[in-house]
């Protein structure tokens, strides 16, 4: 369905340790693949068989988005219980306790609650939960109007910045539903690291790291609590008297340049971890006891605890503040609490926080600075091949639009940024350059100018893209290069991904994939996620309404 709106016997022992602590030698892709010298080969000789025009781009005198546009309506996060009382709170509440089984255990205890018949002054009390990361709902309570009754995040981190971004918090509970955060590590790993390293603490996991025998994968700290919790615990470490100082910084940056990108989910880490290709992570400790494929690991806490605070706000009505402690008092009872146990929460209760030194403003300059070593210090050319194909027509080619327009003010100004459109054949419609105003600028008048025409010739387009970066990464050859496929349909002109994919592998560039509506089990599908699966990036299925969410964290972790 189309869119409607990722030797000799002591040398034998070296390599061994040096393998298991660095995944070498893990087969990370039944993909046939190039070495780099014949992929370059094979890419030159496909490049000058592809008919190709070069599109002179517009300067567009553009507005900066507001953070307002770049969030998308509320209701793309789902209410997963829906309350009737006269009295109604609506909680936004963290994904590990509002999904689906076993990660519900906030929706049974919501359903419970509603037919428990409580009241206050006489009125019937209900409670309607929203799923939502603990991040976003910072993000939309403080660039949007969005104002839930009650917040339950999975730690006290979000609710301290909440009160710096002015937000003011009336606390609940410091505690309803109790997990832990930390370091995952597949158990041979565990077994050499500990034996080179010691205890596993985040301290010797950053030496490792930085020492090259380590490779250890986070996720995203603006929209992932594990994420944020374990990159403050990563300054903390670096800096003690001060996280936040430009030593921690500089430690930070070089860790970066050793670490792989960060993920953009936690589920992204948990595929690649079933794959053998990453053997150290981070992961909550509900998540790790609720997924069999992770049970050749081993989980160690870090960090402070996700307890899963719940808090009203001071501009919350007397009566749903009296309401929501009624359901506070109902998460807390010992029948709730059994529940939460059985579903993966409650252990590791000896486990205390340990001090990261910050505060609620800390933990938002904590994020700005990730933001700002995320990378490495090194800039990342990068392309956005457009799918103008027929059937992007109407809504499809105006939703890719909007969302390129509005969340590429999360792309920094020193990244080398392209684009490219195809349908029969390919365009160049904004040559590879810096992304600064001017760039910027002609970046939103060539989006704003793509058009419709006709076939689908997407690995045509990856090809021409790939040599727009291996010739611009001449130029900058400290950057890094990654793609971005943005398309509705199936491949039906030109080069196979068969023909491609060896090529893909040996550059080794990661190609992001976004799909917009694909359905589950199509060849579309099926063939995207297989693009991005070569260099262990992502796909990203999105619908119209929830593309600029999905769009605007994902600038955010890769650009």
């Amino acid at each position: 369905m189309k869119l409607s709106k990722r030797i000799i016997a002591a040398l034998l022992a070296l390599t061994f340790l040096s393998c298991v602590l660095t995944a070498c030698g893990q087969q990370k892709s039944k993909e046939k693949t190039y070495t780099y010298d014949e992929a370059i080969k094979e890419l030159n000789a496909f490049y000058d068989q592809i008919e190709t025009d070069t599109v002179k781009p517009r300067l567009d005198i553009y507005d900066d988005s507001s953070a307002a546009a770049t969030l998308a309506d509320i209701s793309t996060f789902p209410i997963t219980v829906r309350g009737n009382g006269s009295i109604d709170i609506e909680i936004a509440a963290a994904t590990e306790f509002s999904s689906a089984a076993p990660d519900d255990w906030m929706n049974i205890i919501a359903e419970r609650f509603n037919k428990a018949g409580y009241t206050v002054n006489g009125k019937s009390v209900s409670v309607t939960v929203r799923k939502i990361t603990s991040g976003e709902v910072l993000t939309y309570m403080t660039d949007s109007d969005y104002r839930p009754d009650v917040y339950a995040p999975s730690s006290d981190a979000w609710g301290k910045m909440l009160n710096a971004k002015g937000m003011r918090t009336v606390t609940l509970s410091d505690r309803i539903a109790g997990n832990t955060a930390g370091i995952l590590m597949e158990k041979n790993t565990y077994s050499a690291f500990t034996e080179k390293y010691g205890e596993v603490t985040l301290t010797n996991v950053l030496e490792a790291s930085i020492a090259g025998d380590l490779t250890f994968a986070y996720t995203n700290p603006y929209t992932s609590s594990t994420g944020l919790n374990i990159l403050t615990a990563m300054l903390y470490a670096f800096d003690s008297s001060d996280p936040l100082s430009s030593q921690a910084q500089e430690k930070l940056l070089e860790y970066q340049k050793q670490s792989p990108p960060v993920a953009y989910t936690t589920g992204v880490l948990r595929d690649q971890a079933s794959k053998g290709i990453i053997k150290a992570m981070v992961m909550e400790e509900q998540a790790y006891h609720n997924t069999p494929e992770l049970k050749n690991y081993v989980y160690t806490p870090e960090g402070i605890r996700h307890d899963h605070p719940l808090y009203t706000f001071e501009y919350v009505s007397a009566e749903k503040q009296e309401a929501a402690q009624l359901f506070t008092e109902f998460c807390l009872s010992s029948e709730s609490q059994k529940l939460a146990d059985d579903k993966g929460f409650n252990l590791h209760n000896d486990y205390k926080s340990r001090d990261n030194g910050l505060d609620g403003a800390g933990y938002l300059s904590a994020q700005r600075i990730w933001k700002q070593s995320k990378d490495g210090g090194q800039p990342i050319i990068a392309v956005f091949v457009a799918d103008i194909s027929g059937s992007m027509a109407g809504i499809p080619i105006n939703a890719l639009k909007e969302s390129l327009l509005s969340t590429s003010t999360y792309i920094k100004s020193d990244n080398y940024i392209g684009l490219v459109s195809y349908a029969d054949n390919v365009h160049i419609n904004l040559p590879i350059e810096k992304f600064d105003d001017e760039q910027r600028a002609y970046f939103s008048g060539a989006v704003k100018d793509l058009d419709i025409e006709g076939s689908t010739a997407t690995y045509n387009a990856l090809l021409i893209a790939l040599k727009m970066m291996l010739d611009k990464k001449e130029e900058v050859p400290n950057a890094k290069m990654m793609l971005f496929v943005l398309s509705d349909g199936d491949q039906n002109r030109g080069y196979s991904l068969d023909r491609v994919a060896p090529i893909v592998g040996g550059l080794k560039v990661p190609v992001y994939t976004i799909g917009y509506n694909l359905e589950s089990g199509s060849r579309a599908e099926s063939e995207l996620k297989r693009l991005s699966s070569i260099n262990e990036a992502s796909l990203i299925n999105a619908s119209s309404s929830d593309l600029i969410n999905h769009m605007r964290n994902l600038f955010n972790v890769e650009l």
